[in-house]
């Protein structure tokens, strides 16, 4: 056992607490994308299968989870080539973890590609406790966080 692997627990409120505030971020930038291409579908009632708009979410959740993200880190002063690296080398796991989570529950609870009043909160919520655990992990163990 290596003493990294010695040093590690879930008992850091610090690494919590900031392990929340990089979760918070990327569900923020997942959720524009995601969240916003559910709506442009329900809207406008292009006749799309339900998995295809999901993975068209999942997908511009991606993309606005970069976007969003090499955003944050150009206003910290970094330069555009390494904060682009940066926002491309996050944790995709957590991301795809986060967009799956999120439009899991979206189809569990409404049947797909539907968003109401009350399904949004829900969907914020299961995308955020979901990948926040790994992303602990992955700041704790590995010192790993994309800000």
């Amino acid at each position: 056992m290596s003493a990294v692997e010695q040093k590690f627990h879930w008992k850091c409120k610090h690494t919590w607490r900031q392990s929340a505030h990089n979760t918070k971020w990327c569900l923020i930038g997942c959720s524009i994308g995601d969240l916003g291409t559910i709506l442009f579908f329900q809207i406008t009632q292009i006749p799309w299968s339900t998995m295809a708009i999901m993975t068209l979410a999942i997908i511009n959740g991606l993309l606005t989870s970069i976007a969003l993200e090499t955003i944050i880190l150009l206003r910290q002063k970094m330069n555009l080539s390494q904060a682009i690296k940066t926002a491309l080398g996050m944790s995709f796991i957590s991301m795809i973890a986060m967009e799956s989570a999120m439009n899991i529950t979206d189809v569990v609870l409404t049947g797909g590609a539907m968003l109401t009043w009350w399904v949004v909160p829900i969907m914020l919520f299961v995308g955020f406790v979901f990948p926040w655990p790994y992303n602990y992990w992955r700041l704790k163990k590995y010192n790993i966080a994309c800000h």
